[in-house]
C-alpha cells in the first residue's frame, strides 16, 4: 500500500483520522507490501490525539524502511552482508516500536497504532509482546483483521497450533484473503520446521501439516464452487 499523506486543519482531524481505513501491515513473513498512512496533522498546537497520528506515520516510516532492508537481505547471497542488512532492519523495527508506543500513550484508543506496535514486536521475535498489542487492537476493533490474521503468526512463532486453527477458522468466514494470507504463512512455518522443529513433536507437526493441507483443498472447493462462470457470447 502506497503512502498518502494529507494536512487537515482543526480539532475533529483525529477523530476523522481514525475513521479512515486502518493501515494494513505487510504481507507475512515476507514484508512485502506498504501500508497507508493516516492524514498528518498541522505540528501547532497539537491535541494529543494528532500527536498521536503525528507518532503513528513516524512508526510506518521506520517500518517501511524496514521493510526495505528486509527485501534486499532476501536477495542478498553474501552471507556477511545479509546479516548487516538483517541487523539494520531490526533497528528500524526497534526504532518503530518507540514511535507506535509513544502514539498509543497519547491515545490508547488508536487501534491502528495497537496494531502497528503488534506488528513491530512480532517482527523483532517479541511474540508476547506482539500478542498483547494485537490484542488491543482487536478489543478497540473487533473487525480489524489485519490484526487477527497477525495475531495469528505471533502465535506459530510461539508454536500455539490450536490457536492458529482457530483463527484460521473464523477468518475464513469473515475475510477470506486474509485466510489464504495465514495459509501461507502456516507452509511457510511448515517448511522451515522441516529443518528446525524448534524442540516440537515429530507427531504434532505432521498432524498440523494433515490439518493444513486439508483446509487447503476444502478452500480450493469452495473457491470453484463460489468463481462465476465465464459468459459465452
Amino acid at each position: 500500500m502506497k503512502n498518502t499523506r494529507a494536512t487537515t486543519a482543526g480539532c475533529v482531524l483525529a477523530a476523522a483520522a481514525l475513521m479512515l481505513a486502518p493501515e494494513i501491515l505487510p504481507a507475512s513473513g515476507s514484508g512485502g507490501g506498504a501500508s497507508m498512512s493516516l492524514p498528518q496533522p498541522q505540528r501547532q498546537q497539537l491535541t494529543p490525539e494528532q500527536e498521536a497520528v503525528v507518532l503513528y506515520n513516524d512508526g510506518i516510516s521506520y517500518r517501511d524502511k524496514a521493510a526495505k532492508l528486509e527485501k534486499e537481505s532476501e536477495t542478498e547471497t553474501d552471507a556477511g552482508k545479509r546479516q548487516k542488512l538483517e541487523a539494520k532492519a531490526r533497528d528500524k523495527h526497534e526504532d518503530s516500536i518507540k514511535k507506535f508506543t509513544k502514539a498509543t500513550e497519547k491515545n490508547a484508543a488508536m487501534f491502528q497504532a495497537w496494531g502497528a506496535l503488534g506488528y513491530a514486536y512480532r517482527k523483532v521475535g517479541n511474540y508476547n509482546a506482539s500478542l498483547t498489542a494485537y490484542g488491543k487492537a482487536i478489543e478497540i476493533q473487533p473487525n480489524f483483521t489485519p490484526a487477527i490474521e497477525y495475531r495469528a503468526e505471533a502465535y506459530l512463532g510461539l508454536n500455539q497450533l490450536d490457536q492458529v486453527k482457530a483463527v484460521y477458522m473464523q477468518l475464513f468466514t469473515m475475510d477470506r484473503p486474509r485466510a489464504d494470507e495465514l495459509s501461507a504463512a502456516i507452509d511457510k512455518w511448515l517448511e522451515k520446521r522441516k529443518t528446525d522443529p524448534a524442540g516440537m513433536d515429530p507427531a504434532q507437526l505432521q498432524e498440523f501439516s494433515a490439518w493444513a493441507a486439508q483446509r487447503k483443498q476444502l478452500a480450493s472447493q469452495v473457491s470453484s464452487l463460489t468463481a462465476p462462470k465465464n459468459e459465452r457470447w
